[in-house]
């Protein structure tokens, strides 16, 4: 080939490349302006209902940022949710489609399902994404030393469990009025339903009273077989440990054999509208803890439904008229979390695309007091947090509603969790898990030495 020919050829090649180059510069420039969160949601199925409540409370509050502040710290946020069906292996294959998207990868996964995020919590710890299971998953993760990239936020089972035997005291008229008396944990036949099991023979043993362990297979439409052992038990009180269609499906199988709706006891996964709502008059008077009420007179709420929904806009929620209710508003909560941990690591890091190593370090130092949940416009909705190296729980207080027929009434103010009980019991498991894995735990006082240096 002639030489000049071939120069000829290579400097066109060249222009080209620098032209695609220049073009290419600044949609990469915006990339690196976007912050990716992967969303592990499931709007299919019996856990629907859960699943298109909170996502969609989720999402927007997200674009209620990028709408009215544009983003945070001039950083948009975007997100793409994968339909896992809270099934664990479609929940494993949807964190492997999406932790890579983005210019630095997924955020935080939020899997909404304690049986995924037992299943993908090794996966992210090796790929450094931190996963945030806000009241669910693996509770002994609140010990950060060992599960440095998982964080139960605000307040995990265990807390829950003994503010619930706490509720019921209080009811009784003191702790010692416990001694003697009959609860039945009914729970859901999954990782979830049996997060709380060894807790409850604790508080057991600490406090006289008798525990009955029934499950309840998944999905839990079928609860005569249940109910009729639970109607020969004769407890006092039923703790029931339901999602989805088991929740409401065990008010009414209640109501039929006689037993009282406010003798029911509610984690906050069986605390929501759609639990109660198609159960009918059976639900009235059923209790159920919670650790934020539902409404849309909040702030924060009148912003999305400005921002996102006004005009006539459509948001995530098809059915607007779930907005401010529980589900929804857990997914608002979420939003709320997820946004101030990417400033407080923007804070460090700088107003850019955080990596999921970086994320870590602002769930880790995310710190929320009752001033800064006002400005947020989410004052009663959310408790203050405080995490650190050593507890990424953060909170663990818990309040508790009851459905009048019509809608849930908050009936107590916080109620501390017992973590003279909890505490222990977490290092214990937490430790024992870092044995079978050969993990050798942080040391939360070198790392804060050094990080003041």
């Amino acid at each position: 080939m002639n030489g000049k020919l071939t120069t000829s050829i290579k400097l066109a090649a060249l222009c080209l490349g620098l032209g695609g180059a220049i073009i290419a510069a600044p949609a990469l420039a915006q990339q690196a302006k976007e912050q990716f969160v992967p969303m592990l949601s499931y709007r299919v199925g019996p856990y629907a209902a859960g699943g298109s409540g909170f996502f969609s409370g989720y999402i927007d509050y997200l674009d209620m940022l990028n709408k009215r502040d544009g983003g945070i710290g001039g950083v948009k946020l975007t997100w793409e949710e994968c339909e896992t069906e809270y099934k664990n292996d479609r929940g494993v294959e949807c964190y492997e489609r999406l932790k890579n998207k983005g210019p630095t990868g997924g955020t935080v996964f939020t899997p909404l399902s304690t049986g995924i995020t037992y299943a993908i919590l090794e996966r992210a710890t090796n790929d450094k994404h931190p996963v945030m299971s806000m009241g669910y998953g693996r509770t002994d993760a609140s010990d950060g030393r060992v599960f440095p990239y998982v964080f139960p936020i605000v307040t995990n089972y265990w807390s829950q469990n003994t503010a619930k035997i706490k509720f019921i005291g209080q009811r009784e008229g003191g702790m010692d009025k416990l001694k003697g008396k009959k609860i039945v944990n009914l729970y859901h036949g999954s990782a979830y339903g049996k997060e709380t099991i060894g807790i409850l023979d604790a508080q057991a043993k600490k406090y006289g009273f008798e525990v009955i362990h029934i499950e309840v297979p998944h999905p839990g439409n079928e609860q005569q077989s249940q109910w009729l052992q639970i109607s020969k038990i004769k407890p006092d009180y039923v703790i029931l440990r339901g999602w989805g269609v088991m929740n409401p499906t065990a008010l009414k199988t209640a109501q039929k054999v006689g037993f009282p709706a406010d003798k029911i006891i509610g984690v906050w996964w069986s605390g929501a509208e759609e639990d109660v709502i198609p159960a009918g008059d059976a639900a009235k008077g059923y209790i159920a803890a919670g650790f934020h009420p539902s409404g849309q007179d909040f702030p924060v709420i009148q912003d999305i439904l400005k921002q996102v929904y006004g005009g006539g806009n459509k948001g995530a929620m098809d059915d607007p008229k779930r907005i401010g209710q529980i589900y929804y508003n857990r997914g608002v909560i979420q939003g709320i979390l997820t946004a101030e941990a990417v400033r407080t690591a923007q804070e460090k890091y700088g107003k850019r695309a955080l990596t999921g190593e970086e994320m870590r370090w602002g769930i880790e130092n995310l710190k929320i007091d009752e001033n800064r949940i006002k400005q947020l416009g989410a004052f009663g909705m959310l408790q203050p947090l405080s995490l650190s190296c050593l507890d990424h729980e953060g909170g663990g207080a818990v309040k508790f509603q009851q459905w009048n027929g019509e809608r849930w009434v908050v009936i107590t103010d916080w109620i501390q969790s017992d973590q003279t009980l909890v505490r222990p019991e977490i290092e214990k498991s937490a430790a024992q898990y870092a044995k079978e894995k050969g993990i050798t735990p942080r040391d939360c006082a070198k790392e804060a030495a050094a990080a003041k240096k």
